[in-house]
C-alpha cells in the first residue's frame, strides 16, 4: 500500500487494525481526544480495516470504565507507564469478548497477535492468560463491579446524572453506552422531509421522520455518506435532530445579519441559510482556523454563501463593530455530556472539576459577544450539555450581570422546561442531549 505524501514506488505496510486501535485508545487514555489522534492513525490502516478500527475504538471507549475495572481485577499489579499500549490492547480484547460478535478464540488470537505489531512480543503470554481468565471468571469479575462501573460510567459522571436527572438517568446512561442513530437534515431549499423519505424508501433505505425537527430523517441503520442519495449534490446533510432545532429556534428573518459564533464544522450555519436564504450576511466564526476549512467545505457542497471568520468569542473586541448583528447563535464549548455516545472519550478525559471551568468560559463568551448584538436582537445560547451548571445557571448569572438582557421563554413546548431554557436529553431511540435558551437585548 502506498500512502499520500510518499514517493512513487515507496511502499509502506498498512498498520495492523488491532494494533492501530490500541495505539489510539492508549493516546486517549494518556489525555488526547479521539478527534486529535484517530485521523492520522486511521489513514495508515488498510481501507478495508478502517471500519473495524473505528468500531473497536468507539466501542472500547464507550465501555472503558467497566473494562478498566475488570482489567484491574485481573492484573496482579499496575502496568508500567511505558506499557500502557499493552493495557489499551487488553481493554480492546475484553471489549471484543464482551461486546462484539467475534468468536472468543478469534478475539483472543487476534489480540495476542497484535502485540507483535505493537513491538511488544513479550506481552503475548500475558494477554493470552488474562483474556482466557476473563472468559472463565466473567461472572465473578462483573459481580464485583460497583454500580457506576457496571454501567460503564466513571463514578462522578454516573452520580451527577442520577443527581440531576433521577427520573431519566437510566435512559441517559443507556443512550451514552449505545451507538448513536444517524439522522439527516433535508435541505429546505430543495425538498421536504416527507418527500425525501418517500424517495429513499423507493431505493430500499429504511428511515422515519424525526420527532422534533420538521426537516429531519432518522435512518434505521447508519450508512456511508457517499451512498446517501443526494448527499454529494447538497440535498441532505448529516446532523442530529437535536442540533437541527437551533436554526428553527433562531428564526432568522429576511435582511438580517447573523453571527454563528462557535460555528465549526458548520452544520447549524448551513441550516440557518437553508431556512432563511434572504439574509444580508451570515458570519460563521470559530476560534480554530483549521476547523473553519470544514465550514467552507460544507458551504461549498450545499452551494451556500457565508463569511468565515476566525474569532475568539470570549474576546472579540476589534473583530466586528458593536451592535452589528440582529441575531447571534452561541453553540458554546461545554462538557459534551449530552453527546457522550458520539464522543466516548468524554468518559476518559472529562473530570468533575471541568464543569465549573466550562461554566466560567461559557459566561465569558456570553459577556464577550453581547456588545455585538443590536438592541432588540436575540442571542440563542446552546450547549450539548445536560448539566445545570453549564445551562440554566450560566444564563441566570448572565442575566443578573446585564441590565439590558431578558430571558424569552419561547414556544418549544416539546422540550423539557428548565428555569432558564429548554432541554433535550440523550434518547436511545432519538436525538442527542442539547440545551437552548433565548436571550433578548432590550431596546
Amino acid at each position: 500500500m502506498v500512502y499520500a505524501g510518499h514517493a512513487p514506488g515507496q511502499q509502506l505496510m498498512a498498520l495492523d487494525a488491532r494494533a492501530a486501535s490500541a495505539s489510539i485508545i492508549h493516546q486517549v487514555i494518556a489525555g488526547k481526544s479521539l478527534n486529535q489522534v484517530m485521523p492520522a492513525i486511521l489513514s495508515k490502516v488498510a481501507a478495508r480495516d478502517r471500519g473495524l478500527v473505528q468500531q473497536l475504538c468507539y466501542g472500547t471507549l464507550r465501555q472503558q470504565p467497566r473494562l478498566d475495572a475488570i482489567l484491574n481485577q485481573l492484573l496482579d499489579k499496575p502496568m508500567r507507564a511505558k506499557d500502557r499500549d499493552v493495557f489499551a490492547l487488553l481493554l480492546m480484547g475484553l471489549y471484543q469478548l464482551d461486546g462484539m460478535r467475534v468468536p472468543d478464540h478469534a478475539a483472543v488470537a487476534e489480540t495476542v497477535s497484535a502485540s507483535k505489531a505493537l513491538k511488544k512480543p513479550w506481552a503475548k503470554g500475558l494477554i493470552n492468560a488474562l483474556l482466557r481468565r476473563f472468559l472463565r471468571e466473567r461472572e465473578r469479575l462483573t459481580e464485583n463491579l460497583d454500580t457506576a462501573a457496571q454501567n460503564a460510567h466513571p463514578q462522578w459522571l454516573f452520580q451527577k446524572i442520577n443527581d440531576q436527572w433521577p427520573g431519566q438517568a437510566t435512559s441517559i446512561v443507556k443512550a451514552n453506552n449505545d451507538q448513536p442513530p444517524m439522522s439527516l437534515r433535508v435541505n429546505a431549499l430543495n425538498s421536504t422531509a416527507p418527500i425525501y423519505l418517500k424517495r429513499i424508501a423507493e431505493e430500499g433505505i429504511a428511515a422515519s421522520l424525526c420527532e422534533h425537527s420538521p426537516c429531519g430523517i432518522r435512518l434505521d441503520q447508519p450508512m456511508d455518506v457517499a451512498l446517501i442519495p443526494g448527499f454529494t449534490e447538497g440535498e441532505v446533510s448529516v446532523q442530529d435532530e437535536a442540533a437541527q432545532i437551533a436554526a428553527l429556534l433562531l428564526d432568522a428573518q429576511p435582511g438580517e445579519r447573523i453571527l454563528d459564533a462557535c460555528s465549526a464544522p458548520g452544520g447549524k450555519a448551513c441550516h440557518i441559510l437553508e431556512t432563511q436564504p434572504e439574509l444580508t450576511e451570515l458570519v460563521a466564526a470559530d476560534l480554530d482556523e483549521q476547523r473553519l476549512i470544514k465550514v467552507s467545505e460544507n458551504l461549498q457542497r450545499l452551494k451556500l454563501t457565508a463569511t468565515t471568520q476566525c474569532l475568539d468569542a470570549a474576546n472579540p473586541e476589534g473583530t466586528f463593530e458593536p451592535a452589528s448583528f440582529n441575531r447571534i447563535l452561541v453553540d458554546a464549548p461545554c462538557s459534551a455530556s449530552g453527546v457522550i455516545r458520539r464522543h466516548p472519550d468524554v468518559k476518559v478525559l472529562r473530570r468533575a472539576e471541568d464543569i465549573t471551568e466550562m461554566a466560567a468560559q461559557q459566561l465569558q463568551i456570553l459577556n464577550g459577544l453581547w456588545p455585538l448584538l443590536k438592541p432588540g436582537g436575540k442571542l440563542l445560547y446552546a450547549t450539548c450539555s445536560i448539566f445545570e451548571e453549564e445551562n440554566s445557571e450560566v444564563v441566570e448569572k448572565f442575566l443578573q450581570s446585564c441590565s439590558d438582557a431578558s430571558f424569552e421563554e419561547g414556544v418549544e413546548s416539546a422540550l423539557i422546561r428548565r428555569r432558564f431554557g429548554r432541554q433535550l436529553l440523550p434518547d436511545p431511540n432519538g436525538g442527542d442531549g442539547l440545551f437552548y435558551a433565548m436571550i433578548r437585548k432590550q431596546n
